[in-house]
């Protein structure tokens, strides 16, 4: 039997030094072991700015 829960996607950007914590974290919170636990994809960004004030790169996150 298959249970169909609520999905839920969460978008983060961190600095790279923090990905294997993070990363950890996720597995760690999203894990049951059933059908469903989800995937993790794992993206570089070139580029990010925050719009209210012009700060860009890891300043903007």
């Amino acid at each position: 039997m298959v249970d169909f829960l609520p999905k839920v996607k969460l978008e983060v950007a961190i600095k790279k030094d923090m990905l294997e914590l993070v990363l950890e974290a996720i597995e760690k919170s999203a894990h049951t072991g059933n059908i469903g636990d989800g995937k993790i994809f794992v993206h570089n960004i070139e580029q990010v700015i925050r719009i209210r004030t012009g700060e860009s790169g890891v300043e903007a996150l």
